[in-house]
């Protein structure tokens, strides 16, 4: 996909009344004016910084800062040349029905039920995956794993992804409740529970399903053998599941997101509560009985995604710290300080490595005991690394906390993880500068970056319209699903698409707008949700 050959960029949705508004320009004028779109009057004019070389983009650019310029509205920017950027709005919340869409997508994934057109529209299609599953390492086992969502562009369900996904989804509703006040809607709407607690209560329904009933473990995935083609829609993939063999991650990112559901339902659905509390417990207990558990490999006969990881510490921790604030025993309590010194990451938000959610919760939770030193070293921790984060921000061009080996597999989702401990660490301090920083990202994912692109299908003027997602491509509808996050610029080159088209390119121009690469423009659950409580924060005031 070339460069967009517009010389002015913008977040082409828009910015927060009060916020740190940035234009980048990109021709040889560093003056731009703000032009009403009603009134055809130019409000406002300013210079912009001198130019600079972006390392990431190749770009040679000027950043313009009109976050004085507070007046609602829809507006373009246009310099002395006469170029324009897209159009974009001014207002309190102008991320509402983003916020929404990001939500939404949820809905489009779930898997075992028919998508109504009353809900879902034109991307309706009819249940899928229904027939039970037979059990890897017990081929007479069959056992039901309907439901949950469809984990990105196949259709595969893995519990460390679907975890992540609701770790996200559960934190922002924590942080930011007022920001679901209002209905998606969902086929479930009730106006008692929030939708988002009705959206994760599919996943978690699926999740209990995936527990085995005798040991307590998880199984680590249920999918096909192989990937359907890339125009199967979901209801014409009949090939046979199998449940792949249990695993520790799995097990203990289940045991954490399970012990947090049982806090969060609590007031509303204690029944279900309990069951997701007794389910934490058990997968506890095969935690205990399994300490040394080798990292989770694919059979030779399975090659859907693997999402193997040979370091199972971070999940433990954080299943131990949410079992200690869901129930106040100590000895969860004593599990945390001792994973704590575990050599994993304390700090990260991927579903690789979870150890950023155990001290997320540590540091935010207020129910329990802490111990004083372990909480002031987990958020010396968090600060440094938001510090660290700030400071790359402030010298990329385009404002975001990504050097250029960032540009990976799934950029987008560091992007949107990084924004959200930003935005932690904000709640934690009150330094708006984190704040502010996390609105730059925000930015950057709805089209200031040096492809000018909104990287949410079906929001902004010029936005993804081809993702790597099997529905979009096999439905027969133009537009792709709404509300989904592409995965990003990756350096790598990791398919034939990027490989044949993008060979040369900076690393944050590593991205085309094609079906066919999974690499880069793929969507996931768990891309999704950490943009979800990004957006959150600005759907709450």
């Amino acid at each position: 996909m070339p460069n967009s050959n517009r010389k002015i960029l913008v977040n082409q949705i828009g910015y927060p009344l009060r916020g740190n508004k940035l234009v980048i320009l990109r021709g040889s004028s560093s003056t731009f004016h703000i032009r009403d779109t009603a009134t055809s009057e130019i409000v406002y004019s300013a210079q912009a910084q001198d130019g600079v070389e972006d390392l990431c983009s190749g770009d040679h650019l000027f950043q313009g800062d009109f976050s004085s310029f507070e007046e609602p509205g829809q507006y373009r920017i246009e310099d002395e040349e006469g170029n324009k950027s897209a159009p974009f709005m001014i207002s309190e919340q102008p991320y509402n029905e983003v916020h929404a869409g990001l939500l939404k997508a949820f809905y489009y994934l779930r898997c075992g039920e028919d998508l109504d057109e009353e809900y879902a529209g034109v991307w309706k299609h009819k249940a899928c995956h229904t027939s039970p599953g037979y059990v890897h390492t017990n081929p007479d086992q069959r056992l039901d794993g309907n439901g949950g969502w469809h984990d990105a562009g196949d259709y595969g369900k893995y519990v460390v992804a679907g975890a992540k996904a609701l770790a996200d989804l559960m934190l922002s509703w924590e942080l930011y409740p007022e920001a679901f006040d209002y209905p998606v809607p969902l086929p479930e709407s009730d106006g008692v529970l929030p939708d988002v607690l009705h959206e994760c209560k599919v996943e978690l329904e699926f999740l209990l399903k995936m527990q085995d009933t005798v040991t307590g473990g998880s199984y680590h995935k249920l999918t096909t053998k192989q990937f359907p083609g890339l125009d199967v829609m979901p209801e014409e993939d009949e090939d046979e599941l199998v449940f792949a063999p249990i695993s520790a991650t799995a097990t203990a990112a289940s045991c954490a997101v399970m012990a947090a559901a049982a806090r969060i339902y609590d007031t509303y659905d204690a029944e279900f509560a309990d069951r997701c509390l007794t389910s934490a417990k058990r997968s506890w207990a095969w935690l205990e009985a399994h300490p040394n558990e080798p990292g989770f490999k694919n059979p030779p006969d399975i090659y859907t995604g693997e999402y193997g990881d040979a370091c199972d510490l971070d999940e433990r921790y954080w299943a131990a710290t949410e079992l200690y604030f869901s129930t106040g025993e100590s000895v969860y309590h004593d599990a945390v300080k001792g994973y704590v010194q575990g050599d994993f990451p304390k700090c990260e938000l991927s579903w690789a490595d979870m150890g950023g959610y155990g001290t997320v919760r540590y540091l935010l939770a207020d129910e329990q005991e802490k111990d004083t030193a372990l909480y002031a070293d987990l958020k010396g921790h968090l600060m440094n690394e938001a510090d660290r984060l700030l400071e790359i921000a402030k010298q990329d061009g385009y404002g975001i906390s990504l050097l250029e080996d960032d540009y990976i597999w799934g950029s987008n989702m560091v992007v949107m993880n990084r924004a959200m401990l930003l935005l932690l660490a904000h709640k934690l301090c009150g330094n708006v500068e984190y704040e502010q920083a996390a609105l730059g990202h925000v930015h950057y994912i709805l089209g200031l970056n040096v492809l000018d692109l909104s990287y949410v299908t079906g929001f902004g003027e010029r936005s993804v319209m081809h993702p790597h997602h099997r529905p979009s491509v096999g439905d027969g509808v133009d537009a792709p699903v709404p509300g989904m996050l592409a995965g990003g610029p990756n350096k790598h080159l990791n398919d034939e698409c990027m490989r044949a088209h993008l060979q040369g390119k900076p690393a944050a121009a590593c991205y085309i707008d094609d079906e066919d690469s999974y690499a880069g423009n793929e969507i996931t659950i768990y891309w999704n949700s950490p943009a979800v409580f990004v957006f959150s924060h600005w759907n709450s005031a």
